[in-house]
């Protein structure tokens, strides 16, 4: 009897380690699930340089989840490739929450098409959170320009083929392609001038060396408002509440045309819908906040605010859009 419990008590021993090993690990697993998130703080990716809109934007945003949450939200500025590369950091991070990415119109509709070969699938590779907000852009005119309108415009182009130049912060930028876009819809041959960036595009149609150009919202309003330019029409489906007597190029005689510089929140592929549920009421109920309406204003915009399932079908449909003027005007960035 002695002897037999003995046995017993070497038996059991080393399974009862590896029992108590494993309650645990048990332990530690189920405690990882249930803390709730975020429980440190949250890196959130911009893929462009800071001072942009993009990034003001992301700005604001994490100063809001950071002040809600009590958890610092830290931006981590990533620029180069057109967006590229930040983007491919997000793709590549743990789906954990705790990296996040501000993506853009560039990062998950143009780039797909614009470079021979994308590091990471925007699609797959990303859990898309919400739309934030869509800028348009404004075409604006140097004043010594013989067009009041679209239809002036598209009158001028026809009369003199290949004469109009229109400048844009670079290849496949929201610019480019809205004067590729306006091109086909209006039939007409204009010359593309790609800058290093849209600060030095619009230098040059200040002093007349450029004829015109598709210019972001934020950029285009202090030249307007100095009368520096002539603004004819933005480049949404609607009209901007910054500009409202200023009509749509849609309304002007190319019906549908619709060309944005839109933002949108990221994260990994592969994160818990949990998680991604929470960062989306989150940030939709910032987005409601009178606050970030006013900042969103100060930039043209207004919130987008969707559901997850309503931004991904949004970037399909981006993709098959921008890749139709893209093909067409056969622009490549590599």
């Amino acid at each position: 009897m002695d002897s037999s419990h003995g046995v017993c008590n070497v038996l059991t021993a080393p399974a009862m380690r590896i029992a108590l090993a494993m309650l645990l690990g048990s332990a530690s697993v189920t405690a990882a699930q249930i803390t709730p998130y975020p429980a440190r703080p949250i890196r959130f990716v911009v893929p462009f340089p800071a001072g942009g809109p993009l990034d003001l934007v992301a700005r604001s945003i994490g100063q809001e989840l950071s002040r809600s949450w009590g958890q610092p939200v830290i931006v981590d500025n990533r620029p180069g490739a057109g967006g590229n590369i930040g983007a491919d950091l997000v793709a590549k991070a743990p789906p954990d929450g705790y990296t996040i990415l501000m993506g853009a119109v560039s990062t998950h509709a143009i780039n797909v098409t614009l470079y021979s070969k994308l590091p990471y699938d925007p699609i797959n590779d990303f859990a898309p959170i919400t739309l934030v907000t869509s800028v348009p852009n404004v075409l604006v005119l140097h004043p010594s320009v013989p067009a009041h309108n679209v239809t002036e415009l598209i009158a001028l182009a026809k009369a003199k083929p290949g004469q109009l130049n229109f400048a844009s912060g670079s290849t496949g930028s929201a610019g480019h392609l809205a004067g590729e876009l306006f091109k086909t819809m209006a039939g007409v041959d204009m010359v593309h001038i790609p800058y290093k960036g849209a600060a030095p595009a619009v230098v040059d149609l200040l002093a007349g060396h450029v004829a015109l150009i598709f210019d972001n919202m934020s950029s285009a309003l202090p030249n307007i408002k100095a009368c520096r330019v002539r603004a004819i029409a933005v480049t949404t489906l609607n009209r901007s509440p910054l500009l409202p007597a200023l009509p749509t190029i849609s309304e002007s005689g190319l019906g549908g045309f619709d060309v944005s510089t839109w933002f949108g929140v990221f994260a990994p592929g592969g994160t818990a819908p949990a998680v991604v549920a929470r960062l989306n009421a989150e940030i939709v109920r910032i987005l409601s906040t009178a606050q970030m309406r006013e900042r969103l204003g100060l930039l043209g915009a207004e919130p987008a605010a969707n559901k997850p399932d309503e931004f991904a079908a949004f970037i399909k449909a981006e993709i098959l859009k921008y890749a139709k003027v893209i093909k067409a005007s056969g622009a490549k960035a590599d």
